[in-house]
């Protein structure tokens, strides 16, 4: 088949024509040629337009290259073309060679928003009579405005005198409540401060009953260190857990009065910080009222605040705010009378206390007793020790004996070997058994049997002798045990209650 070459027409188009076939009307008709081909891209327009123009922009568009795609027309000039090219370049018209190609297009592109002489003369009288009416209107307001202005003058001022005569009265009020709340907050400060001094007093006492009660628990604490036999419930122990519960009831009923005063403070805080909060917000009123009295239409600082006249931020009523005053002083003065109450009652509570000098007493006289049956159970051991030491230095002797005793006979029966060995080498009918082998032989059956029996015997002392070393062991240990418990109990126990405040009262 013959290759059939496809001529593609350049279409022409006036300048004015719209950049984009997606819902734009075209303002410009086509010259020439084939229909409009499809676009590629995206439409800008131009970012001000003016009234009188038709919106620009510019689109991207698909071109195909020239030496693909032929370009002919009719209207590319001869003397314009490239070397090179199959045909010659295109050239654009404008709006003048437009309006030769199409008359009525160009004309409606060139008075696209013009307006008529009709239009502008009626314009000019419309407002040469908007002019006439406004300047009426102004003579007649200028004239009511006197009137009213000066009616506000005579209402305004009316107005602020009444205000000052409110304000005087109200910072007469307020300074009166100030006053009174003020000597009840004084008052209140005081009871307040006489209340810490009986808690601290009262936690004095907590404190020295502390005193005691740790000596106790770290005298139960040292003796839970003795070791072995020694670690035994006795009467020192029962008699320290006697004193521990004496001292924590004791303390019990202090720090029961301790809540009590810590509550009875709080409620006492919390009235003088009620009583203080009111005083300083009766201050801070006074302070603004004043301002407010003396302030007049010369004073600095004036601005206009818009809609604060609809602004409403009470919170109580005048009648109510008496109340409320009233009402923290009277909830002051019930603090005062139970804080006087509650100091009698801690006071003779801290002077009632006297159990715990008992137990102190009794505590220290069972440790004496224990530590007077500790000294003779260390004595007795230390008499058994040195006596089970003079044993096992004899029976090492022994030992050392017996084990030279069996070294010696192995001399008698090498003597004994070797003559029965000797033997064994006699001639033919001289190597009978004789009276001579039979005696030798029974000596060496002696002497095997006096060496085992040594050797049973050594083996009895060293079991021996290995008993009285566990059983000096055991008494060495027990010893240590008894000297341990007794360091406990006169060094650490007696020394920490020798070192307690109370100690004066007691008589070791």
């Amino acid at each position: 088949m013959a290759n059939v070459k496809t001529e593609k027409k350049t279409v022409m188009y006036s300048q004015l024509q719209p950049w984009s076939t997606v819902g734009v009307l075209p303002c410009m008709e086509q010259v020439a040629g084939p229909p409009i081909p499809a676009r590629v891209g995206e439409f800008y327009k131009t970012p001000r337009p003016h009234p009188w123009r038709p919106t620009l922009g510019y689109e991207i568009v698909e071109a195909a290259p020239l030496p693909a795609q032929p370009v002919t027309n009719l209207l590319v000039d001869a003397c314009r073309t490239s070397h090179g090219l199959a045909t010659e370049p295109l050239k654009f018209p404008n709006l003048v060679t437009g309006f030769d190609r199409n008359p009525s297009h160009a004309a409606r592109a060139a008075l696209y928003t013009r307006y008529t002489p009709c239009d502008w003369v009626q314009d000019q009288i419309k407002l040469y009579n908007e002019a006439n009416a406004n300047r009426s209107y102004s003579e007649k307001l200028r004239k009511s405005t006197a009137c009213c202005v000066r009616e506000a003058d005579e209402k305004v001022q009316e107005g602020q005198i009444e205000s000052g005569r409110k304000l005087g009265e109200r910072i007469t009020d307020i300074t009166f409540w100030r006053n009174e709340v003020a000597s009840e907050l004084e008052r209140l400060i005081v009871e307040n401060g006489k209340m810490q001094e009986c808690r601290r007093g009262l936690q004095v006492a907590i404190q020295n009953h502390e005193g005691q009660l740790h000596i106790a628990q770290e005298c139960l604490y040292h003796r839970e260190s003795r070791k072995g036999i020694d670690l035994v419930h006795d009467e020192v122990e029962r008699a320290l857990l006697e004193e521990v519960e004496t001292v924590r009831n004791c303390e019990k009923k202090l720090e029961q009065f301790v809540d009590k005063c810590a509550n009875q403070l709080t409620n006492g805080r919390a009235a003088q910080h009620q009583l203080q909060i009111d005083v300083q917000n009766k201050e801070t009123a006074l302070g603004i009222d004043s301002v407010c009295h003396q302030m007049n239409n010369f004073s600095r600082g004036l601005q206009y605040y818009g809609g604060i006249e609809r602004y409403n931020p009470s919170v109580i009523g005048t009648e109510s705010w008496a109340e409320a005053a009233n009402s923290i002083v009277k909830k002051s003065q019930t603090e005062r009378a139970k804080s006087r109450k509650l100091r009698n009652d801690v006071n003779s509570a801290i002077n009632a206390v006297g159990e715990i000098c008992e137990a102190w007493t009794e505590t220290n006289k069972a440790l004496d007793r224990r530590i007077n049956e500790m000294l003779e159970a260390k004595e007795k051991l230390q008499t058994h020790l040195y006596k089970i030491q003079e044993e096992i230095f004899d029976i090492e002797k022994s030992m050392v004996l017996m084990q030279k005793t069996i070294a010696d006979k192995s001399s008698a029966l090498k003597v004994a070997h070797t003559r029965l060995e000797a033997r064994t080498h006699r001639p033919e009918s001289e190597l009978c058994k004789d009276h001579a082998q039979l005696r030798v032989i029974k000596e060496v059956e002696d002497i095997n049997k006096i060496v085992y029996d040594m050797n049973m015997k050594l083996q009895q002392y060293e079991a021996q002798h290995q008993q009285l070393l566990r059983t000096r062991s055991n008494l060495e240990s027990n010893l240590q045990s008894k000297v341990d418990a007794l360091f406990i109990d006169r060094e650490k126990c007696m020394g920490l209650r020798r070192s307690c405040p109370i100690s004066s009262t007691v008589k070791y």
